[in-house]
């Protein structure tokens, strides 16, 4: 009856039948004109409030976020056949969550998040890596703050489709839904 722990068996099952990457997700956002866009991101935390990514505030994804904050995943294991749907409304996370997420990354990934003017265009390569090396130096004697633009989402979901592949295409669909009410209505859904 609780969609999340349907959601931690699926991933539990993931992880034993050794799905590589169980943690990728395609992420779907759409700007204020209207225009879709999808990328992968890693899912970095899912409970009763949501699913939870990180990324660069001022990426693209981030500006779709915040001129429409209606988002989808799609989570797809082919090693079981198994794919995940969520859809839902996408906020901020604290900057104490995001803070504590990001002194847990390696020291490269802080200067990559430090050095990435993520989805602006870039002259060239040696341009990225010279700003990784400058801040290299910049912070050599003390751990590395967040950047500012820099943190996690929660996706707080409204929807939720579990999707299983069999060979017969009369594939198993069940969907929770959100109530008003805060109940989660469960169907099954044709292939």
């Amino acid at each position: 009856t609780d969609p999340f722990a349907q959601f931690a068996r699926w991933v539990d099952e993931a992880r034993a039948a050794g799905v590589l990457d169980w943690e990728a997700m395609t992420l779907a956002t759409v700007s204020s004109d209207g225009h879709a866009a999808a990328r992968v991101v890693f899912l970095r935390g899912a409970d009763s409030r949501g699913f939870d990514f990180y990324t660069n505030y001022d990426s693209r994804k981030g500006q779709h976020l915040l001129a429409n904050p209606h988002a989808a995943l799609v989570l797809h294991w082919r090693e079981q056949e198994r794919q995940i749907c969520i859809e839902g409304t996408v906020s901020r996370l604290s900057a104490e969550e995001s803070d504590a997420y990001f002194a847990d990354r390696p020291k490269q990934s802080q200067l990559g998040a430090w050095a990435s003017h993520q989805s602006q265009p870039l002259a060239t390569a040696d341009t990225l890596e010279q700003r990784v090396q400058e801040l290299t130096h910049r912070f050599a004697n003390g751990p590395i703050p967040r950047p500012p633009h820099w943190g996690g989402y929660r996706l707080a979901p409204s929807r939720i489709e579990f999707w299983q592949g069999r060979p017969s295409r009369l594939h198993d669909r069940f969907v929770y839904e959100l109530q008003a009410d805060g109940q989660w209505r469960i169907q099954r859904l044709n292939p």
